[in-house]
């Protein structure tokens, strides 16, 4: 400890050095109250804590970059939709829905889909132009078997993805021919392999058009009162529902792994070039 001397009209001050231990102000007024000691006051940083509360709902940035996000898209895509199976068929629709459907090279693609008492539709939307693309129709009493499960891929695979899915049977694996099982581009498959939308989680609305299991609460019995109806045909089956993994077949993956991780099966803002 170092002094200054005191000179006329001036109090000597004290400078602390390092290493000197001077008790603060508040342990300073506890001695001269008559306090036994020094109190020690625990001083905690001031650190604002926010707690993270689970919020579904807090993709915006990402959701606007989806064209089927945007306000009117998915609206004018059921209408286009309603609009056309009213003049084409006259069916009643009963459900409509925003799948993902993965295809037998596991390429995502943006799908909706539309169960009516006599059909399946599964519908290549295009949200940028608005427009049907490309439109396939699956009579619901050809499903005979409806698979719920978790994906799986061959043990060499390259590219696999997690999560669960649903896979529809209408046609005969066995007939499957071997160009079109190992052409990507293929419309012969005889199945149809989903999965949820990514855009699940961005509001009320999409939570409910893209959950899976609504859409298959409303597939199945739509297909067994089909199927009921058509037994007088000679048809005669009955619908199997199975729990069980969903093989995708792919080794090598490059053009899904490519594809999937860029989007493009999917109406999507992408600066300034688009696909």
């Amino acid at each position: 400890m170092s002094t200054i001397r005191s000179f006329e009209g001036f109090q000597p001050v004290s400078l602390k050095q390092e290493g000197d231990d001077q008790p603060s102000e508040t342990d300073q007024l506890s001695m001269e109250e008559g306090d036994p000691g020094p109190t020690q006051i625990s001083r905690q940083p001031s650190v604002t804590e926010s707690t993270l509360s689970p919020n579904p709902y807090h993709r915006i940035n990402i959701a606007r970059k989806y064209f089927v996000t945007r306000p009117g898209a998915i609206e004018t895509a059921m209408e286009d939709l309603k609009d056309h199976i009213t003049k084409t068929s006259g069916e009643k629709i009963q459900g409509f829905w925003l799948l993902t459907e993965i295809d037998h090279w596991n390429n995502e693609k943006e799908r909706i889909l539309l169960v009516t008492d006599k059909t399946l539709l599964i519908c290549k939307y295009d949200f940028i132009m608005l427009s049907c693309v490309q439109l396939q129709r699956i009579p619901l009493s050809a499903i005979y078997r409806i698979c719920l499960g978790e994906f799986a891929f061959p043990g060499m695979s390259l590219d696999k993805r997690q999560g669960e899915g649903l896979r529809i049977y209408w046609g005969s694996l066995e007939q499957q021919s071997l160009l079109s099982r190992w052409n990507p581009w293929s419309t012969e498959v005889p199945y149809a392999t989903f999965t949820e939308h990514p855009m699940r989680y961005t509001s009320e609305k999409f939570l409910e058009i893209c959950k899976l299991s609504g859409f298959t609460s409303e597939l199945v019995p739509a297909v067994q009162q089909a199927l009921k109806s058509s037994r007088g045909s000679g048809r005669g089956k009955d619908l199997m529902v199975l729990t069980e993994p969903i093989l995708i077949e792919t080794y090598m993956g490059l053009m899904s792994f490519i594809g999937n991780r860029n989007k493009l099966g999917y109406s999507l803002a992408r600066g300034s070039i688009g696909f």
